[in-house]
């Protein structure tokens, strides 16, 4: 078993009971098949999400190819999450299943013996040339459980990003254009301002403040950096540059009243319904939001990368991983093959998802082109740079409260870089 320390152990197995994301979980009937024609398929993704839509189709081309049979358990999250380290080390394991990725949960089970090391299934199949080495980062894991290592196990066949969303209707009311540079942002933020309108959507209750946050010190920052904040390469100077602008930029953003003054209070869900009812112009945040603007949003909009920065906020998306314990390992490779073709990838890409091997030609869909276009425009600069709390446990909550000391004035920037650090250089000890 790979080595890993008594405090690693705890954390990662604690990260596991998370609960997220619930969704209703169902299981399938046996199988009359014998064991070896048999594939044991997990995964939580909803029936109408753009992934099983791909997924389904996966399963049929598989099974008239194969002549085997596709025993398909539909779980929740949290029913992977909570029992994952338990049933993967008996004989109820699946052969495949879809399972978070990072650290102290792909990374667990890796560095636990609990899922398979594929690097020769990456061989044969060739998965390796049809990823963006940042996506292969949350794939491939040192002997720790570290992500970035050296040995595969698993692979995405989607992924997500962190851009922002215009308004355009809105930009042609306030005779503005779209900003293609970083100073033209900021001179629309002010433009806004001075009609009376708070142009940036946000919550700093939640997520989308701390990726504001992380994406302003991206702008400042190259690849080392996020190697070293994600990791663990080198130390990370939290009074450094990078750190230090998106700091003191954000209180900035407040101050100037691009941001609402009681954004401290204020959740995800309130923040996206500010976008979609017209109130805030612009909203920076996830790809995971595009499918319901498409829906609900009564108004032209676009997503595009954060002006002048190489780097966004992004990550390859769950992946596929074959358990040790797993009956039929090479059938759950040959359903991962299936997945990354280029005609399952168009069904992810043309429901709302993001392919990370599709063909251009075979996306239809106009909306879906412009998103996975903006997508494709992040991977050719290898620019998924992943998120701010990924490094240690619980430092989701950390960055969250330190940050609304920050925006009430309760704080300074070097205070809350500070309060940050220390929380970081305790939660990442291990791993260093």
């Amino acid at each position: 078993m790979a080595r890993i320390t008594k405090k690693r152990t705890l954390a990662a197995a604690g990260a596991l009971t998370v609960a997220a994301l619930a969704l209703a979980g169902c299981s399938a009937g046996g199988s009359d098949s014998e064991s070896g024609d048999t594939l044991k398929l997990w995964h939580y993704e909803g029936e109408d999400s753009a992934m099983a839509k791909a997924w389904n189709e996966a399963i049929k081309v598989f099974e008239e190819e194969t002549g085997a049979t596709v025993e398909f358990e539909q779980k929740s999250f949290e029913q992977i999450q909570k029992t994952a380290s338990q049933v993967l080390d008996s004989d109820a394991a699946p052969d495949l299943m879809e399972f978070n990725k990072g650290n102290a949960t792909a990374g667990f089970l890796a560095s636990t013996g609990l899922i398979t090391d594929i690097s020769d299934a990456v061989d044969e199949y060739g998965w390796a040339d049809k990823l963006a080495p940042s996506l292969q980062t949350t794939a491939k894991y040192s002997e720790d459980g570290v992500m970035g290592g050296d040995t595969w196990y698993g692979i995405p066949n989607y992924g997500e990003f962190v851009g922002v969303y215009y308004n355009k209707d809105a930009f042609a009311a306030a005779g503005l254009e779209i900003p293609t540079t970083y100073d033209e942002f900021l001179a629309v933020l002010d433009a806004f301002v001075a009609q009376g309108i708070t142009p940036l959507a946000e919550a700093g209750a939640e997520y989308p403040l701390g990726q504001l946050w992380y994406q302003l010190a991206l702008t400042q920052a190259d690849r080392q950096f996020v190697n070293d904040y994600q990791l663990y390469e080198n130390p990370v100077d939290w009074q450094g540059d990078e750190l230090t602008y998106a700091t003191e930029t954000l209180k900035d953003y407040v101050d100037k009243g691009y941001i609402a003054s009681d954004v401290s209070s204020v959740k995800a869900e309130d923040a996206g319904v500010s976008f979609i009812n017209g109130t805030a112009p612009i909203f920076v945040s996830g790809s995971w939001w595009y499918g319901r603007f498409v829906e609900q949003a009564g108004f032209d909009w676009t997503l595009q990368a954060f002006p002048d920065s190489q780097l966004s906020l992004g990550s390859s998306g769950n992946l596929w991983v074959v358990p040790e314990n797993a009956a039929n390992k090479e059938l759950a490779y040959e359903f991962i093959d299936i997945t990354m073709r280029p005609e399952i990838q168009a069904i992810i890409g043309n429901n709302g998802g993001l392919p990370v091997a599709a063909d251009p030609e075979d996306i239809t869909d106009a909306k879906s082109q412009e998103l996975i276009a903006a997508f494709n425009g992040v991977l050719d600069n290898d620019g998924l740079s992943f998120y701010p709390d990924w490094p240690a446990a619980g430092f989701y909550d950390v960055i969250v409260r330190e940050l609304q000391g920050l925006v009430t004035g309760t704080q300074d920037a070097k205070t809350t870089n500070a309060n940050l650090g220390a929380e970081y250089e305790e939660g990442t000890a291990d791993f260093r």
